[in-house]
């Protein structure tokens, strides 16, 4: 178990990065605990499909960029890869303005001058890196470590209503009959099951030293499987821990509007009694973005080279990226401030969950076939549940466009 624990958790970090954090304020304090069952079943999704992108990895020793680069057209892998680096781009949209925001809330540093600040955190992942990818494991999760901790004493002061939270967690056909509710569960599920982590995840479980037999293939699956569970129960935690401290700490008391982390941190002390709640939740967001940061990262090595054969070093690989999500969080916070970089951090959640569909189907396809994955097919039982998660992504995704595209023409 030690010996294949870390990939889990290094993906685990994109399931609770400043991304979930503006959503499930948001639902929260404007719904109270009812897109807690979201969040589960973005949870379970999530577990279910980075499960496979480890067996993928396993079964044919690649990655899934180059599992796409070798079973499309040029053309196709291409578009495949453009719509992944979009999703990279809102991922990293949403670490830098969370990165910013917990600079500005702990030190007072002003938005834009946090995000700038930002681009510095290659220098983080360049030393992180020399030291070898167990290092780097070590760091993610001692610093998930601290955001379970900071969400454990929250839970602790705000006495949630816990018959309402179990209420929460079955689903309510007015999550999908709500266009706004629906928006915020959409972003929900952008902002747990990530595309880029799957591309990640299948890349990371390669690190790992496991006999190239059918067995040893089996037997590093299984344990695989079993770390993603544990770690993606952690995020389920700190996930469902930030909804619920919304719900009790500000939907209960009529504050149902609480949807940008600045005025999150500025109620939890006088909502909750008790100074340190603002300031951990401070913490716990800095730790949130530098963690994104690494992974962020990483998967976008793991995409470039796969899909396009080349390799960049990683500060030109990271200055790239970080770029292209520094300007227009820069130019929002300079012209909108705090309101503009909340909306824009829910934006790019939306956004990612509408890449999903470009990775997971691959990624389905895959893994379903007998040819690509020997003994480690996915069963029929799998496959079902598999199809049947990706059935209900593009699902979500059709019925937001189509509800955006009414609300734009009337």
């Amino acid at each position: 178990m030690a010996a294949f624990a870390g990939p889990g958790f290094l993906v685990a970090v994109g399931y609770m990065d400043p991304g979930n954090w503006a959503t499930d304020l948001a639902g929260g304090s404007a719904f109270g605990y009812t897109l807690l069952s979201v969040i589960l079943l973005s949870n379970l999704m999530a577990i279910c499909l980075q499960s496979l992108a480890a067996r993928l990895g396993i079964a044919t020793g690649r990655d899934l960029a180059s599992a796409c680069r070798d079973a499309y057209s040029k053309p196709v892998a291409i578009t495949l890869w453009l719509l992944c680096e979009i999703a990279i781009v809102a991922c990293d949209l949403a670490e830098v303005i969370g990165t910013a925001i917990g600079l500005n809330l702990l030190f007072g540093l002003p938005l834009v001058w946090g995000v700038i600040l930002t681009a510095l955190d290659v220098f983080l992942i360049l030393a992180l890196q020399k030291r070898g990818f167990r290092r780097l494991e070590a760091f993610v999760i001692a610093l998930l470590a601290v955001i379970a901790g900071c969400f454990a004493y929250e839970l602790s002061v705000s006495h949630p209503a816990w018959s309402s939270v179990a209420a929460g967690l079955v689903p309510t056909p007015e999550i999908v009959t709500n266009p706004a509710m629906l928006y915020i569960a959409i972003g929900i599920l952008g902002a747990t099951v990530m595309p880029h982590n799957l591309y990640l995840h299948s890349a990371a479980v390669q690190t790992r030293d496991f006999a190239p037999t059918p067995e040893g293939k089996r037997d590093a699956a299984k344990w695989a499987t079993i770390d993603t569970t544990v770690a993606l129960m952690l995020a389920l935690f700190v996930n469902a821990a930030i909804l619920i401290l919304a719900a009790a700490a500000f939907h209960t008391a009529g504050n149902t509007q609480v949807a940008e982390i600045q005025d999150a941190y500025n109620l939890l002390t006088p909502t909750l009694g008790t100074a340190l709640a603002s300031t951990l939740f401070a913490v716990a967001l800095l730790a949130s973005g530098q963690n994104s940061t690494v992974t962020a990262t990483l998967a976008g090595q793991v995409v470039m080279e796969g899909f396009l054969r080349l390799r960049l070093a990683p500060w030109v690989r990271r200055l790239v990226t970080r770029a292209l999500a520094i300007i227009p969080a820069a130019i929002v916070a300079a012209l909108y401030g705090e309101s503009g970089t909340a909306k824009l951090l829910v934006l790019s959640q939306v956004i990612l969950s509408l890449q999903l569909p470009f990775a997971v189907v691959p990624l389905v396809q895959f893994t379903s076939d007998r040819t690509k994955m020997g003994n480690l097919t996915s069963p029929r039982w799998l496959k079902f549940i598999a199809w049947v998660v990706t059935a209900l992504i593009i699902g979500l995704n059709m019925k937001l466009l189509l509800d955006t595209m009414g609300a734009t023409g009337s």
